[in-house]
């Protein structure tokens, strides 16, 4: 019986020691696992994605003369709108459209005043001028009408699966000539009395001068392609 108490005491004292030893040790660092820390975006590289957008800008006359309804397809968006010159609005598939038929020709198509503002590494706004001369379209009842003239444009666009693309663009003419400016009515003579002088009245020149009025210049149909760079 004392034998078996020993070994109980003994057992006893074993164990209270090791839980000195181990037991009480300081508690390790937790290592945290968590992976959703947040990334900080890449630097866009401003000089190549200008160079980019400059030449897919550059590139829409030729397309237009040549009718390349792939570029159209490759460059627009299939969710993109367009506000064209008439304030109508558009559609990629009403470009589409268009460059099929061959509605749209022009002697010269000129892009000018690009200015690219890069927003971040997948999205800019292009902002340009064209000048067209002899531009045509083609409407849907067979007759023509002259397109030619200057537009202003933006373009915005986003970069999808690594491809630059057109989501959004509006353009608006340039309105040719500024109002004439009335002619000044002649000095009062001076008068004894204190009746207004006839001169105070207001002289006719002051009336809008026909220069006043909205220029000639047609703006281009509902139908027309006239995107961002096609009036």
């Amino acid at each position: 019986m004392k034998r078996l108490l020993s070994v109980v005491t003994l057992s006893l004292v074993a164990a209270l020691f090791a839980f000195a030893q181990f037991g009480c040790a300081a508690p390790q660092p937790t290592v945290s696992t968590n992976t959703n820390m947040a990334i900080p975006a890449p630097t866009p590289d401003k000089a190549a994605i200008e160079t980019e957008l400059k030449k897919i800008e550059n590139d829409w006359p030729r397309v237009m003369k040549e009718h390349d309804t792939s570029a159209v397809k490759r460059i627009e968006a299939d969710d993109a709108v367009f506000t064209y010159p008439d304030g109508s609005g558009g559609d990629k598939a009403q470009d589409i459209k268009d460059m099929e038929s061959g509605a749209l020709s022009a002697d010269s198509w000129e892009i000018a005043d690009l200015k690219v503002n890069v927003l971040d590494n997948d999205s800019a706004v292009v902002s340009g001028r064209s000048i067209v001369k002899g531009g045509k379209y083609k409407m849907a009842d067979g007759k023509t009408q002259d397109i030619s003239g200057e537009y202003r444009w933006i373009d915005t666009f986003a970069r999808r699966n690594g491809q630059w693309q057109v989501v959004a663009g509006a353009s608006t003419p340039v309105m040719k000539g500024a109002a004439v400016k009335p002619t000044p009515s002649p000095s009062p003579s001076p008068s004894p009395s204190m009746k207004a002088s006839p001169a105070a009245k207001a002289s006719p020149t002051t009336k809008p001068s026909p220069g006043m009025k909205p220029s000639p210049m047609k703006a281009a149909p509902a139908s027309s392609p006239a995107k961002t760079k096609t009036p």
